[in-house]
């Protein structure tokens, strides 16, 4: 229901998404984070495409296939490749809304997911930055697929966004 009357309220085309995935396991992945800087010097680390391929674990093998430097705005993609178990995927996302220096959201527009949705927010805390992911996702395979979120996933992607909020704070201070 609370999806349902936010996607109303919006215009942005992956939020409407949202209605048609309750019914097949929407997942909510949250990462809060104190930041030093103000928003309007953490928000451009984050403008460079490139400092993903830093804040990812090795593990991963994540790399960027877009060729860069990127301009991000609003309705950029971004190819990336990586390996998850070993196996490799290619993954596509797009920049869905850029509101520098508050706030973007990537899409998942082909790759692992049946739905990822990444909301990313930098409020201003004192003389710092509160930065907020939300991470909305579905897997494909109905039963199956949350047979493998619990087996590997959700632990996969708290492993990848612990690594994330170590990276970030060596980058940009806590």
């Amino acid at each position: 229901m609370e999806l349902r009357q936010a996607a109303g309220r919006s215009s942005h085309r992956a939020v409407r998404l949202w209605p048609a995935y309750s019914g097949i396991g929407l997942h909510v992945l949250e990462r809060v984070q104190r930041l030093a800087p103000p928003p309007e010097e953490v928000f451009p680390f984050f403008s460079d495409a490139g400092n993903l391929e830093r804040i990812t674990p090795p593990w991963l093998g994540f790399r960027i296939v877009t060729p860069q430097p990127i301009d991000m705005h609003r309705g950029t993609l971004i190819d990336y490749r990586l390996k998850l178990h070993g196996v490799p995927l290619s993954w596509q996302t797009e920049i869905a809304l850029w509101d520098p220096p508050r706030r973007f959201v990537d899409v998942q527009l082909s790759g692992p997911y049946r739905l990822w949705h990444h909301t990313h927010t930098f409020e201003p805390d004192g003389e710092g930055t509160l930065m907020r992911d939300v991470v909305r996702f579905a897997l494909p395979l109905g039963p199956l697929g949350e047979v493998a979120r619990h087996v590997l996933v959700q632990r996969d992607l708290e492993r990848i966004f612990d690594f994330r909020v170590e990276e970030v704070a060596r980058a940009l201070g806590t």
